[in-house]
């Protein structure tokens, strides 16, 4: 089969995909994307790369209600323009499989009209029952002009639904964010993970962060990991929960793993960057020694801090879930996760570890201390996590159903 591959940062969620691909050697595979590639990705050769450069730049003056979609509309013509000389060259795929999140999907079916389209569909925004309007504290007031902000935001995303001959999507909470009317041409595939890496040790090796500290099995490890410390994922009610976490059990170590400039998803902070503005709130109230910043940490020592961990704080807004949570639970973490749609997919309360009001430290606070003071009942929801990785995300599992699916859009045997 010949697969074009389309993703701004390639290969993104395609790279356990391409693997498996490449292993089977009798795949043509040439991706697209803007960023260079990651050469600790170990692509296969047997894949080309090309990047697409932008044209041009955003237009001064634009109204900010359509700034998004141009700035979508521009990648996606600099995409269907790189699309367009292989074509020159003779390259006419079997199937595109393509992430349509910054639009560059847009125009292949004008290069393309016949070729079928299968989109890796992340999440529609909805004004109510998911992330907009779920934190009052970060949100614009809920007017019409919000509204507006979400048409316009999934003004691409429709478009895209228009053309794709069928989607994939991780989750079933990501599924239902999008209309009813375009779910028929839906499958729920996640990415799945590696349970050979990220696997549960009960002898694991210490660990030193980044800033000297040692960390050793049997200490009360408490882990949080976002990609980005930001509201959207929690990290206001995280650092507002260390006080309480440190007056109940002061031993504690508290490793925080994630960039520290920027945002991924949300609002930027309106005061320099989001850990400073949350830590000042907590200023005096807490010991700075046993609370560690990462940044961001090499896969193998990733695993290790897991596997160290005595209890793994996952919170997020009811958007996309993180990949974090699912290699923690594969790790055997017991886990501490916020109540909401996409945490409730794969935590179960009480049965594979403990959810909490998302909005409340303090019952945060009181979850966590309630595992590292029962190490049994820890344990017993470790093991019941690896166990939910096990049957439901098993890289090896999810790849074998993504084959079948590429399969099944190539030649037109699934139709919406």
């Amino acid at each position: 089969m010949k697969i074009l591959f389309v993703h701004q940062n390639f290969p993104g969620q395609y790279i356990h995909l391409v693997q498996h691909l490449a292993q089977q050697g009798s795949h043509q595979m040439i991706a697209l994307g803007i960023n260079q590639l990651d050469q600790n990705c170990l692509l296969s050769n047997k894949l080309q790369y090309f990047r697409y450069r932008l044209s041009r730049s955003n237009t001064n003056g634009l109204h900010p209600l359509v700034l998004e979609t141009e700035s979508k509309v521009i990648r996606a013509e600099s995409c269907a323009r790189a699309a367009e000389l292989l074509k020159k060259k003779g390259f006419i795929p079997d199937l595109i499989c393509a992430h349509p999140g910054w639009g560059e999907p847009l125009f292949l079916k004008a290069i393309w009209p016949n070729i079928p389209l299968l989109c890796y569909q992340e999440f529609f925004y909805n004004e109510h029952g998911f992330d907009a309007g779920f934190d009052s504290e970060f949100e614009d007031t809920r007017d019409w002009q919000s509204k507006a902000k979400l048409i316009m935001k999934n003004a691409y995303l429709l478009l895209t639904l228009e053309q794709a001959d069928w989607n994939i999507s991780p989750t079933h909470f990501q599924f239902s964010s999008f209309p009813e009317n375009y779910r028929h041409r839906f499958s729920v595939v996640h990415d799945g993970v590696d349970l050979n890496k990220a696997i549960p040790n009960n002898s694991p090796i210490p660990l030193t962060l980044p800033d000297g500290t040692t960390l050793r099995s049997g200490q009360p490890i408490i882990t949080f990991v976002s990609r980005r410390l930001e509201p959207y994922r929690g990290c206001h009610i995280f650092l507002r929960a260390i006080p309480n976490l440190q007056r109940l059990y002061p031993e504690a170590q508290i490793v925080i793993v994630g960039k520290t400039k920027d945002v991924s998803y949300g609002m930027i902070c309106p005061q320099g960057e989001w850990k400073d503005f949350f830590l000042a709130e907590i200023e005096g109230r807490y010991d700075p020694s046993r609370v560690h910043f990462t940044g961001h940490l090499p896969y193998d020592q990733f695993i290790l801090l897991l596997q160290l961990s005595a209890c793994h704080v996952y919170l997020t807004y009811p958007f996309v879930m993180s990949w974090s949570l699912l290699e923690a639970m594969a790790c055997g973490c017991a886990v501490v996760g916020s109540d909401t749609g996409p945490v409730r997919e794969v935590i179960h309360h009480g049965q594979n570890g403990l959810l909490v009001d998302f909005f409340s430290s303090t019952d945060l606070a009181s979850a966590v201390v309630e595992l590292l003071n029962d190490r049994e009942r820890a344990k017993a929801f470790g093991a019941a996590a690896r166990l939910t990785v096990e049957r439901t995300y098993d890289l090896d599992i999810c790849v074998t159903r993504q084959l079948a699916l590429l399969d099944l859009v190539a030649s037109g045997s699934i139709i919406g």
